[in-house]
């Protein structure tokens, strides 16, 4: 199963550096995602993570980037939900009920489906479908390799995911709530937390 991990919201000191080192340990797709934010900061961050690992990024805003620095693809969401009329490359999005899923999926190279579980790092985001209800989606191959689930999900629950049939595991809040940029003297919780995660995933 596949792990994807989405950048915290807000840049920060040390992310250059902490993205690089999850590459090297195995992270299959960063999915690049700064709401609101300059597009300087996110060609700045670009800059400072090696060229090798760029193809393994997608990004969520100024999709120029995608081309500029020979990204992997875009992903459309409700801020951002139409590709550029001229573009043909690689292309995610996202959907946050069976139906949506269903009339979405032949259309994209991979879809992230929330939220599974609660979610961790917006309040009253909660679950959005049963146990029951997404085992009947992998049993019918609503949910299968194309879908990553995304939404709570932390090492309790990752192998549920995999049971689920989905394709991946999308990480956010659970990875960066283990570093804080104002105290933590290194990132290695953040690392730590990750091969774990990767452990579980594979």
């Amino acid at each position: 199963m596949k792990l994807i991990v989405v950048t915290a919201p807000r840049f920060f000191v040390e992310e250059d550096k902490i993205i690089t080192t999850l590459f090297e340990e195995g992270l299959d797709i960063l999915h690049l995602r700064k709401p609101e934010t300059p597009a300087m900061y996110s060609e700045r961050l670009l800059t400072l993570i090696p060229e090798k690992y760029h193809k393994r990024i997608v990004t969520h805003e100024h999709f120029y980037l995608q081309e500029e620095f020979n990204l992997m693809g875009i992903h459309l969401n409700a801020r951002n939900p139409n590709e550029p009329h001229d573009y043909s490359g690689h292309i995610s999005c996202s959907c946050h009920s069976m139906e949506e899923l269903k009339n979405k999926k032949h259309f994209y190279d991979y879809l992230f489906l929330s939220p599974i579980y609660d979610c961790i790092t917006k309040e009253n985001v909660t679950s959005g479908f049963t146990a029951e209800e997404l085992r009947q989606a992998g049993r019918s191959k609503i949910v299968d390799n194309k879908v990553m689930a995304l939404g709570g999900i932390t090492p309790d629950n990752i192998l549920e995911i995999k049971d689920f049939g989905f394709g991946g595991a999308v990480i956010m809040g659970d990875l960066w709530n283990k570093f804080d940029a104002c105290t933590d003297q290194d990132y290695l919780g953040v690392i730590r937390h990750f091969k774990k995660l990767k452990e579980m995933a594979d």
